[in-house]
């Protein structure tokens, strides 16, 4: 289904931090957090998702019903899927990620990680669906802090979690600016 050329395209960072901002040791997830990966995949399917070489490679393979848009500077880095596409900067790939999403008559983007992503894609993300694991995680891969005046929090849905830390779901939109 074809879009209208004017449709707003919405950048939407998904990510989950800790308390001190750790999102990653020794290339993954330092959490076991089986509702928030299940929420991941519920706001990433059918749209495009941006996500560094790095990240790419921890998970280990295209995601179905997901083109992926790959951000490296290697310029000999290639992936031959006809879901994965590969650009050398952040600007080109917002753009291509915004024209597959026209394309799919979706009006999201995904920025996927990792921190160097979140960090070079902050300037065009529109909002973050943030999971906030509420302790302090020993991690060697930090989330920048995000500016406090830049983004209002819009959602919230904490989760009591037996099995290890509590976390909440947290919808951030950006200011108007």
């Amino acid at each position: 289904m074809a879009s209208n050329d004017n449709q707003q395209i919405e950048r939407v960072a998904v990510v989950a931090a800790a308390e001190n901002g750790a999102i990653g040791k020794n290339g993954w997830m330092p959490w076991e957090l089986p509702e928030d990966l299940k929420r991941f995949k519920a706001l990433t399917l059918g749209k495009p998702m941006i996500m560094g070489r790095v990240t790419f490679e921890a998970i280990g393979r295209p995601l179905p019903k997901r083109t992926t848009i790959i951000v490296t500077r290697d310029k000999d880095w290639s992936f031959d899927h006809e879901n994965v596409r590969v650009c050398h900067d952040i600007d080109a790939a917002v753009k291509l990620a915004d024209n597959i999403a026209k394309a799919d008559g979706v009006n999201e983007v995904i920025i996927a990680g990792g921190a160097q992503i979140y960090h070079l894609a902050l300037p065009y993300t529109t909002r973050f669906e943030l999971t906030e694991v509420h302790d302090d995680i020993d991690g060697d891969t930090f989330l920048d802090p995000l500016p406090k005046d830049q983004w209002t929090e819009t959602g919230r849905q904490k989760i009591e979690n037996p099995d290890g830390p509590d976390y909440s779901f947290v919808t951030l939109d950006r200011n108007p600016r």
